[in-house]
């Protein structure tokens, strides 16, 4: 029995390498067939195409991305200027409440204790005409 264990393996080696031998065989035989195929003026050119199609491909693939990344980025830009635009609303809603003629005369009674001026706390000053001042 121990002597056919061990004849086993041999020939199974014997009988890979000779599927390699025929592997090896039939490859550079399919080889030669593709290369004397490309020395045909028809092939050349289609395989021409076929890069300059890969080529193509890969270029529509690479804008494509380059499309999708510019479109994010102005659609961020875009919610930023959005928001910028929502607070310039509010400091000018701001603005326009802080500085109501309202708002003013109260802190400044409050604050100062400034009153508005009675008609006769009134005084008018005339002007001087610029030929009497000389």
């Amino acid at each position: 029995m121990g002597a056919v264990a061990i004849e086993q393996p041999i020939k199974t080696s014997r009988i890979s390498r000779q599927k390699v031998r025929d592997g090896v065989a039939t490859a550079v035989r399919l080889s030669r067939q593709v290369f004397d195929a490309t020395r045909e003026a028809r092939v050349l050119v289609t395989l021409m195409l076929v890069a300059v199609l890969t080529l193509s491909s890969i270029g529509v693939v690479v804008s494509a991305h380059e499309n999708r990344e510019l479109f994010n980025t102005l659609s961020g830009l875009q919610e930023q200027r959005d928001a910028y635009q929502r607070e310039w609303s509010q400091l000018l809603l701001e603005q326009s409440a802080l500085s109501a003629h309202g708002r003013v005369e109260k802190l400044a009674a409050d604050r100062f204790s400034m009153v508005v001026p009675g008609r006769q706390d009134i005084v008018l000053v005339p002007l001087m005409s610029p030929i009497a001042s000389h």
